[in-house]
């Protein structure tokens, strides 16, 4: 501690008097100055962020050395528009667009090469109304038990001979027979 005071501030470098010193990172600040560097926000042990000599808040940190690129939005499902500029953080510049060759620009209009077929009802599956089970892409409407018509899930759903089957259904007509292999509390089933 120098002569006169208290140690000085990260900040403003004028002394930090104890009643209102805040420590971070083995440096004393006053409390008014634990700002984050960017957007002024008030600081406290469990918002800041320390960068060198510099303190953020962990949003400020995230956009000015967090990892950049698809993928590593603002959270909540935002969309941001912020290119970080007021941070320093210099934009990439994006070529010019160029439209593809295929003569027919509706996506839709033409089947995709090697297009998957639903092996319920045989149409194309396409990628926003697939799901995939026992090995196949189905139709949201054709995923269901082949026997009962029960809606399936991936983790519900049983497969043989490129049929699938809920587990119960899979289980009576495919199961164990016999004494010992009942329905359940100790139920008999006859099979024909």
């Amino acid at each position: 501690m120098p002569f006169g005071g208290g140690n000085k501030c990260g900040c403003c470098q004028k002394t930090v008097y104890f009643a209102e010193e805040v420590q971070c990172e083995g440096k004393s600040w006053h409390k008014s100055c634990f700002l984050c560097m960017v957007c002024k926000k008030n600081l406290d042990s469990t918002t800041v962020a320390v960068h060198v000599d510099e303190i953020y808040c962990k949003s400020c940190y995230g956009k000015k050395y967090g990892p950049k690129g698809y993928g590593f939005g603002g959270g909540a499902g935002t969309l941001s528009m912020d290119t970080g500029e007021g941070l320093g953080i210099k934009p990439e510049v994006q070529g010019p667009h160029r439209p593809t060759n295929n003569p027919n620009a509706s996506k839709f209009a033409q089947k995709a090469a090697g297009s998957e077929v639903c092996p319920r009802c045989e149409k194309t599956v396409y990628a926003a109304e697939k799901v995939i089970g026992g090995g196949n892409s189905w139709h949201k409407g054709c995923f269901r038990c082949a026997k009962c018509g029960k809606g399936l899930e991936s983790t519900t759903l049983a497969d043989r001979d490129g049929e699938i089957y809920c587990k119960g259904c899979y289980a009576k007509n495919f199961g164990p027979k016999g004494f010992g292999f009942g329905q359940g509390a100790g139920a008999l089933a006859h099979s024909k």
